[in-house]
């Protein structure tokens, strides 16, 4: 009887752990699930502080988790959207190529609850310029991209030394101030059609961070040579740096001569070369002619007579992802 009596307790005790590990299971596996993240575009928000942000990331099809893969951050220009950074660049279709994390970052708009507008409903960064009502709100886009770069390290299998900064415009001068501000964390930046590095002397970097400008030397929103730029759809003035003293600015930093090497000229297309660090560190510096305010090789969801041309002369998202192949965070 006592024989039969234990046999009973044990089946019972089995039973309730059986019970408990799945219990357990159940609980932990949409954790897990939360984490994995298959290839394709997928929209996810982070608190950082007192907002609620937002971004997209593009997994490559052929990302399994094996190994570290490096992650490409492309900041849309101001009024754009992340969706919008999609369309025009191209850098989903290279991150299927080559195979890397391509994120974008919605910048903050005067009424968050409502999705971003070019005129509505404005998203713009903070960039130093103090062009923008994110500067005035006091919106720190430096803690927004490190919280970026820390759940995409979360999720993913992430290669720390190549992390990269891309941005248009009013988002290519954010890469300009976050190439400084998080040189801890950043290998290279790409700005494209940049109003310019807005943050004022000194600037010292944390670690070498590479970098390629492309601009157009048609381009009208931002002009090549600087000079006073009435904002769309402001009436305030806003006085902005000839480009080529912002490259200028970050050669200096990385120890390279003002005087730089022709490396291209064709077709209206030229590169200065600025140099290379012993290390591995280097400044090179596209300009195209006829170009406007627009993607090089990319499309333009803007009017021609606001933006001016778009070129195919160039394809940015593959000269730049070549540069950025090239230099992984140095010590």
């Amino acid at each position: 009887m006592e024989k039969r009596v234990e046999q009973v307790l044990s089946s019972w005790r089995f039973c309730l752990l059986s019970i408990l590990i799945a219990g357990c299971a159940h609980s932990i596996q949409p954790m897990a699930q939360e984490m994995r993240l298959g290839s394709g575009d997928h929209s996810l928000d982070l608190r950082v502080g007192d907002s609620l942000r937002r971004y997209i990331v593009h997994v490559p099809k052929r990302y399994d988790g094996s190994r570290p893969v490096p992650i490409v951050v492309m900041f849309h220009g101001g009024g754009g959207t992340a969706k919008d950074a999609m369309t025009e660049t191209g850098w989903t279709e290279k991150a299927d190529q080559e195979g890397f994390l391509a994120a974008f970052p919605e910048g903050m708009s005067p009424d968050p609850s409502r999705p971003g507008h070019f005129q509505k409903n404005p998203q713009t960064w903070n960039d130093a310029s103090k062009r923008f009502l994110s500067e005035k709100m006091q919106v720190d886009d430096g803690a927004f991209t490190r919280e970026l770069i820390d759940d995409l390290k979360a999720r993913f299998n992430v290669d720390a030394k190549r992390v990269f900064l891309a941005g248009f415009s009013n988002g290519s001068s954010l890469a300009y101030r976050l190439g400084v501000e998080l040189s801890d964390r950043v290998a290279a930046i790409a700005p494209v059609g940049s109003s310019g590095l807005r943050l004022a002397d000194p600037l010292v970097l944390q670690r070498p961070v590479s970098l390629i400008a492309i601009h157009g030397m048609a381009d009208r929103v931002n002009p090549f040579e600087g000079g006073d730029v009435k904002g769309l759809g402001r009436s305030d003035i806003d006085r902005r740096p000839p480009i080529k003293d912002s490259v200028e600015r970050w050669a200096r930093m990385l120890g390279f001569s003002a005087k730089p090497e022709m490396i291209l000229d064709k077709d209206g297309v030229k590169a200065l070369h600025y140099g290379v660090s012993p290390k591995g560190s280097e400044v090179v510096f596209y300009t195209i002619e006829d170009a406007g305010h627009t993607w090089p090789g990319g499309f333009s969801l803007l009017p021609r007579w606001l933006v001016g041309k778009t070129t195919n002369k160039i394809k940015a998202t593959d000269v730049i992802w070549e540069f950025f192949a090239k230099h992984p965070m140095l010590e």
